[in-house]
């Protein structure tokens, strides 16, 4: 029997960014129940860090023994990739968490010089603080994902670049603590950022990881991938207007040959909104 046991990353009642990972994962699993036999899945009763829970997967019998992160050549290094988008890409396309005083300085932004005029906040650890720094913007880190929504407020940082369900999602979780945060409706960042599960490099991790590709592929194959992500994102991709916002392409060097680019089923296109 594979027993699967996935991060608790915040002990904060209001931290929703992984429901549709874990779906994704549960239905994979399921799918191959009558190639692989049964399973279990559980969520650790830890909470951790970003590094924590890569060190757990790093230990052998560490606490943990699957997490779903936007990828990184290291991350691709020290773990086992599921090289299949969890999202279908859909956490590079970016939208902004700001302050509602700051919107027209927001609504005078056309390039990318423009953007970097500008303060980013992100989290310490994440894959964005590498790429953004890379592309010459000034980038403030946040060791606590829900600190980074007080620093926003606080004005340690300008805008905090996020997924475009993360940022409706945490808009409507956290307004009311921070009347101020706001949605930005002008501006859509892009940058390939496949999101990936990620296994510990043992037996156990490799025999999970076949077992979970051929789960996603079986879903991508029958349109049950689609269909959960429709159901998880759908709404906020069209609450986004993604066709009236301006797109700025950011290039992300930090992807690995092995990444599949030239498989446009997997990728969200946000002209289709599928």
């Amino acid at each position: 029997m594979n027993r699967v046991v996935y991060p608790l990353t915040t002990l904060d009642d209001a931290d929703s960014r992984y429901e549709y990972d874990w779906a994704v994962l549960r239905e994979a699993l399921r799918k191959t129940e009558p190639r692989y036999g049964p399973f279990t899945m559980r969520q650790s009763t830890h909470a951790m860090s970003s590094p924590r829970v890569a060190q757990e997967l790093l230990t052998p019998g560490g606490r943990i023994n699957i997490f779903a992160r936007a990828t990184s050549p290291e991350l691709e290094r020290q773990f086992l990739p599921v090289r299949l988008p969890i999202d279908k890409g859909l956490l590079g396309y970016r939208m902004f968490l700001v302050r509602s005083d700051d919107l027209p300085r927001f609504a005078a932004v056309n390039t990318l010089d423009d953007l970097r005029k500008l303060r980013a906040g992100q989290g310490t650890g994440w894959i964005d603080v590498p790429l953004l720094r890379d592309a010459g913007f000034s980038v403030v880190e946040g060791s606590s994902y829900p600190g980074l929504f007080a620093m926003l407020s606080a004005g340690r940082f300008d805008w905090f670049s996020r997924g475009i369900d993360e940022a409706q999602r945490e808009w409507r979780e956290r307004h009311v603590a921070f009347p101020r945060m706001v949605i930005e409706p002008t501006l859509l960042l892009h940058y390939p950022l496949p999101l990936y599960f990620f296994l510990r490099r043992d037996a156990e991790g490799k025999l999970l990881a076949q077992r979970i590709t051929d789960g996603m592929e079986m879903m991508i194959k029958d349109g049950s991938l689609n269909a959960l992500f429709q159901r998880y994102k759908g709404a906020s991709i069209k609450a986004g207007a993604l066709a009236g916002r301006r797109l700025l392409q950011l290039k992300n060097p930090h992807l690995t040959p092995e990444t599949p680019l030239s498989r446009g089923e997997l990728w969200f296109n946000p002209i289709t909104g599928k």
